[in-house]
């Protein structure tokens, strides 16, 4: 069955996703809207496990102060070539990233890696960087990070 345009629109700004997999996924589902976006995220997690052993030598140190200037976080985030490091999509998730050690000050990358995301309680910030390497097509990882916070 072919995808219906509508439905591939939407599925398309919703998930940014690429045309070619909301496609795959529409057809797969018989243009089932939810069913296609849960094959999307299946999908999408096998993709990033299947890229987790690309090396990661490109990528941004991003700084983040948060309100009030007290809490200030330093992250590096790493992935496959500079293209993608100047993604929006990819500095979003390096600020998305720098919030959480601000707001729940992570000891190491580890345990970073499994805290709740602080905005969907749903998802861990492991699952955060794999819906980004589903949507950037690149391994991405977290190298390093430091907070600073005044008086510690």
């Amino acid at each position: 069955m072919a995808a219906d345009i509508e439905l591939l629109k939407k599925l398309r700004n919703e998930t940014q996703v690429s045309l070619a997999d909301c496609r795959k996924a529409l057809e797969a589902t018989e243009n089932d809207y939810e069913k296609a976006k849960a094959w999307l995220a299946k999908n999408g997690l096998e993709k990033a496990a299947k890229k987790s052993g690309r090396e990661a030598k490109q990528g941004i140190v991003h700084a983040y102060i948060h309100a009030g200037g007290r809490v200030g976080v330093l992250l590096e985030l790493a992935c496959e070539t500079d293209f993608v490091a100047r993604t929006d999509e990819f500095k979003k998730l390096a600020q998305e990233i720098a919030m959480q050690v601000s707001a729940m000050n992570p000891k190491d990358v580890e345990t970073l890696m499994k805290q709740e995301y602080i905005r969907d309680g749903s998802k861990t910030i492991e699952a955060l960087v794999k819906e980004t390497i589903a949507k950037l097509g690149e391994n991405t990882v977290i190298k390093r990070f430091t907070r600073f916070e005044i008086g510690e």
